[in-house]
């Protein structure tokens, strides 16, 4: 499965800069922003999903007898049907019931469950709850605020952006560099591109840096230098 997912992330990227490739001879900064930031952000939203569905996976496994996996199970299964009001009383007798993973996990699921109804002003507000609840789970803490920020980057202030990603890049996660590459793409929307390179370029020094961050990383950076 992961080879598959890797596979189709391969392909999305080298689709996105074959794109790249094709029109940033003769384009100025805002078409790069408003073609490609998108792309970018879409990408990083199934990144994502791969993620939660991991932190969920691994809870599944080590409270695999408990009915609160049955549950929860059972409430994405509802989702997938488009049931969603079923799917969220589910969720919100998890969230009253159970103190653990399962709670921090039914309150993500129900944000999703609202940007796929279109509720994405409610999605939105769920998220920054999560964020600013000390309490909640910290990896999915981390998750919740780099999806909280691919939807709002394309909007929002800086100083709303920086708030959210600062922590990230201070603490010693996976999604430091994901944090990173997403204030790059903050700056490049505020035509900041020296500043975007130094970033990337700090991506690129870091240990441990998977292939599809290091392959979009590299082509960004000559997308930028071709900018004249």
């Amino acid at each position: 499965m992961k080879k598959k997912e890797t596979n189709a992330e391969s392909r999305a990227i080298d689709n996105f800069f074959r794109e790249v490739s094709e029109d940033v001879q003769n384009d100025k900064l805002k078409k790069i922003w408003d073609t490609y930031g998108l792309h970018i952000i879409i990408a990083i939203i199934a990144i994502l999903t791969i993620a939660v569905s991991f932190e969920t996976l691994k809870a599944w496994k080590i409270k695999r007898n408990e009915t609160w996996s049955d549950a929860y199970a059972y409430a994405l299964q509802l989702q997938n049907q488009g049931k969603y009001e079923e799917s969220l009383n589910i969720l919100a007798d998890i969230e009253q019931k159970n103190k653990g993973i399962y709670k921090n996990l039914s309150e993500i699921q129900k944000a999703n469950i609202l940007f796929e109804q279109g509720k994405n002003a409610e999605a939105l507000a769920l998220l920054e709850k999560i964020v600013n609840d000390e309490d909640f789970n910290s990896k999915l803490r981390h998750i919740t605020a780099v999806k909280l920020v691919s939807y709002k980057l394309d909007t929002a202030p800086r100083e709303e952006i920086e708030k959210l990603l600062t922590p990230l890049m201070n603490a010693e996660s996976s999604w430091k560099n994901i944090a990173k590459e997403m204030l790059a793409m903050l700056e490049i929307r505020e035509g900041n591109i020296e500043k975007a390179k130094e970033i990337y370029g700090e991506i690129l020094n870091s240990p441990d840096l998977s292939d599809g961050l290091k392959l979009r990383v590299q082509d960004m950076l000559s997308a930028l230098n071709s900018i004249d």
